[in-house]
C-alpha cells in the first residue's frame, strides 16, 4: 500500500519535471527505484540539469551494490538473475535477510515481494498521471510530501545511532548551505560531505561519540548485509 502512495506521488509529479506520460511510465518499468525517480524528478523540476539530476539518482542507487552481492546466491544463476536483479529494494534485502536459516523460503520472499512492490509501483504511477491531469497542483493534496514523509519514515530509525546523527546532520548543513549558490541537484551531492563525520570504529564503540552505540534493527541488517556481500567476494575469489 504504501510503495503505490510513493508511486501515485512520483506519477503526479513527473508531468512537473518535464516528463511525458510514455516517458514517466517507462522509468517506472525500466527504473523501478522509487527514491532515484523521485530525486531526478525533484532536481529536474527545480530546474536542475538532467546531468545532476542523474548523478544524483546513481548516488542514491549505489547501496544496491551490496545488496546484490547479499542476494546473489538467493536469486539464483540464469536469465532469471536478471530479473532479479531489476526487482531487488531495501525491503527485499531485509526480508531475505531476515529468513537467511532458510534458502527456499528466503527466495520465495525475495520474488513475491519483488512482484508485489513491482505491481504496485506501476499501478500507483499510472493512477499519480491520471490524478495528475485532472488536479492542476497536485502539491495541494499534499502529494509533493509523500516521499519526503517516507524517507523520514526510513531514517528516524537509524537516528538512534550516534554516528548516523552525525551524519545526516552534517549532510543536512552542508546541502542547506549550498542551496542558495549552487544549481538544483548539487546540494544532494554536495550533502554526501556529511559521511565524514561518521567516524572511526574504535573496538566496539565509534570514536567521537561520547559512549557506545546500542544495536539496533538497522544496523543488524546493514551488517549482515556486508558480511555476506564480503562472503561472495571471497567465494569468487
Amino acid at each position: 500500500m504504501a510503495v503505490g502512495v510513493v508511486g501515485v506521488s512520483f506519477g503526479a509529479l513527473a508531468p512537473a519535471a518535464g516528463l511525458s506520460p510514455v516517458m514517466t511510465m517507462a522509468m517506472s518499468v525500466l527504473v523501478f527505484a522509487g527514491g532515484a525517480q523521485l530525486l531526478v524528478t525533484g532536481v529536474l523540476a527545480a530546474g536542475g540539469g538532467l546531468v545532476a539530476a542523474v548523478v544524483a539518482g546513481l548516488v542514491l542507487n549505489l547501496r544496491h551494490l551490496p545488496f546484490g552481492l547479499a542476494l546473489a546466491g538467493t536469486i539464483g544463476r540464469g536469465p532469471s538473475r536478471f530479473l532479479g536483479a531489476h526487482v531487488v529494494t531495501d525491503e527485499s534485502t531485509a526480508f531475505v535477510l531476515a529468513r537467511s536459516d532458510d534458502a527456499a523460503r528466503a527466495r520465495r520472499a525475495f520474488w513475491l515481494l519483488g512482484a508485489i512492490k513491482f505491481a504496485c509501483w506501476q499501478v500507483g504511477t499510472a493512477l499519480g498521471l491520471l490524478l495528475g491531469t485532472s488536479i492542476p497542483d497536485p502539491s495541494v493534496f499534499g502529494l509533493d510530501a509523500a516521499f519526503p514523509a517516507a524517507l523520514l519514515a526510513m531514517l528516524f530509525p537509524m537516528l538512534r545511532r550516534a554516528d548516523a546523527r552525525r551524519v545526516g546532520g552534517g549532510a543536512a548543513v552542508v546541502a542547506l548551505a549550498a542551496s542558495p549558490f549552487a544549481p538544483a541537484g548539487v546540494p544532494v551531492l554536495a550533502g554526501l560531505l556529511g559521511a565524514g563525520l561518521a567516524g572511526r570504529r574504535r573496538g566496539s564503540g565509534w570514536s567521537g561519540a561520547g559512549s557506545r552505540s546500542r544495536p539496533d534493527a538497522t544496523g543488524s541488517v546493514a551488517a549482515r548485509v556486508l558480511a555476506r556481500a564480503v562472503r561472495t567476494i571471497g567465494n569468487r575469489s
